[in-house]
């Protein structure tokens, strides 16, 4: 199989270093702005061949389409026109409502298929890049029916050889899932790190007395703008929707501690570890 990778960063890196890894794939052209990232992809192996989209071979198996969803939102219109027939392109943004709306009346819909790996770290670029990053993870196909059988069965069979499972749903649906689930972790990460910063001037302090806890809650505050803004940007409504609720939360914790309404707060501790067993469910 020859691919085209547009982006060579943490989430297309590691799929290539997986699929390279089992022989699945022949050649990896790669494309991107970043020439660093280019040539540390090179070196890694994640690709074969450095590219340009005017460069790229018109005959290629798959595009992989792994930038920052605005980008994506913009690059695949032009992208699909310029495929064979047999070309199946896919994209692994986290936000897919205004993508596949935006592509909805083109031609070439039906070669491309809306996939998010449910996977990814506070880390970027091809550096970044792990074989074995989506074993046991889910995946999600958006809008399964707007796709091409045979492009649809390519990237069922890619997301197994990944070791993911597959879950299928509308973009509609996808965006807001993702909403409760990713986006609001990242905000309240970026809050929680600019409340540290704001009220603890001394970064010695906050080094030294930094919980594993508290590391780990404030993980995603690492997460680049670059890749987030555009996140927000996109899914808008639903992170105002889940961002309200979010602060509804935190002014009930408020309120119970301002009163010193300790068992009001225990139930709301209580009510909140309701999440464990979904959490830990095999």
């Amino acid at each position: 199989m020859r691919v085209a990778l547009i982006g060579t960063g943490l989430i297309g890196g590691s799929m290539m270093l997986r699929l390279k890894h089992q022989g699945l794939v022949d050649k990896v052209y790669g494309v991107d702005l970043n020439g660093l990232h280019l040539q540390t992809a090179l070196e890694r192996g994640i690709i074969d061949e450095i590219a340009t989209l005017s460069t790229l071979p018109k005959d290629l198996d798959l595009i992989v389409v792994a930038i920052p969803v605005d980008a994506a939102r913009g690059l695949l219109p032009e992208l699909l026109s310029s495929i064979s027939s047999t070309t199946t392109v896919m994209d692994v943004g986290s936000t897919k409502e205004a993508l596949t709306k935006s592509l909805e009346s083109h031609p070439n819909r039906g070669r491309f298929v809306a996939f998010h790996p449910m996977w990814g770290t506070e880390n970027s670029g091809p550096d970044s890049a792990q074989l074995d990053s989506f074993d046991s993870r889910a995946c999600v196909i958006c809008d399964s029916q707007d796709s091409d059988s045979d492009a649809l069965e390519k990237i069922e069979n890619l997301a197994k050889n990944l070791g993911m499972s597959v879950l299928y749903m509308s973009a509609k649906d996808h965006d807001l899932h993702a909403a409760y689930i990713s986006h609001i972790s990242h905000i309240t990460s970026y809050a929680l790190a600019n409340t540290v910063l704001e009220k603890e001037r001394e970064e010695d302090t906050i080094f030294q007395l930094a919980s594993s806890g508290f590391s780990s809650t404030v993980r995603l505050a690492k997460s680049h703008p670059d890749m987030w803004v555009p996140i927000f940007r996109q899914n808008k409504e639903n992170v105002l929707d889940v961002l309200n609720e979010h602060i509804s939360q935190l002014r009930k914790f408020k309120s119970a501690l301002e009163k010193e309404n300790y068992e009001l707060l225990e139930e709301l501790i209580v009510n909140a570890n309701r999440i464990r067993p979904i959490l830990e469910q095999d």
